[in-house]
């Protein structure tokens, strides 16, 4: 009668590795792509316009190679070198900006993470998640088991923290390999 119960609760919970696979996943893709739009932050419509009119000064300073025309290449560089140093503070102001957010953004899933990992952990302790055939996992049976009883049938019930494990592992690979 014990094995009936826990092949009945194994069926009621075939649904169980997939779904947390996917939450992994989910949570592993979400953090790698704010990580990558962190590297790439976007420049605004303003820094492009200051790149350009310091191209153009530029240009239209080295137009001017004759002697007396030297005082106004000096003038056309000063101006661009001050639009340079604009440039600079106006990126380094928007990179803070981008790098705040991103970082909250950053430790916002972290803590949601971190607290759907115990929540998972917390529901299916000492239940498994999955069911393997022992051959397909014969050195490791142990320690997929571990947390979730053992060996029913000749497969391996695997508990949740070497699941997570595994999941987690998976998707960073999955994830690696898709950007």
């Amino acid at each position: 009668m014990g094995e009936e119960e826990t092949l009945g609760g194994e069926q009621g919970s075939c649904l169980a590795a997939p779904v947390i696979f996917l939450i992994i996943v989910f949570f592993q893709f979400i953090s790698m792509r704010l990580e990558h739009l962190k590297k790439k932050a976007s420049k605004n419509a303003t820094e492009v316009q200051l790149r350009a009119e310091i191209k153009q000064l530029l240009k239209e300073a080295s137009a001017f190679s004759e002697p007396s025309t030297f005082a106004q290449a000096a003038k056309l560089r000063r101006l661009a070198a001050a639009k340079e140093k604009e440039l600079t503070n106006r990126e380094e102001m928007h990179n803070k900006q981008i790098k705040l957010s991103h970082d909250l953004y950053l430790k916002l899933i972290f803590i949601l993470k971190i607290v759907t990992y115990f929540m998972l952990i917390c529901w299916f302790w000492r239940t498994p998640v999955t069911a393997i055939s022992q051959q397909l996992v014969q050195p490791f049976g142990k320690l997929l088991s571990w947390g979730a009883g053992g060996c029913l049938n000749d497969n391996v019930l695997v508990g949740i923290i070497p699941w997570l494990i595994l999941s987690t592992r998976v998707s960073k690979f999955i994830n690696r390999v898709f950007q």
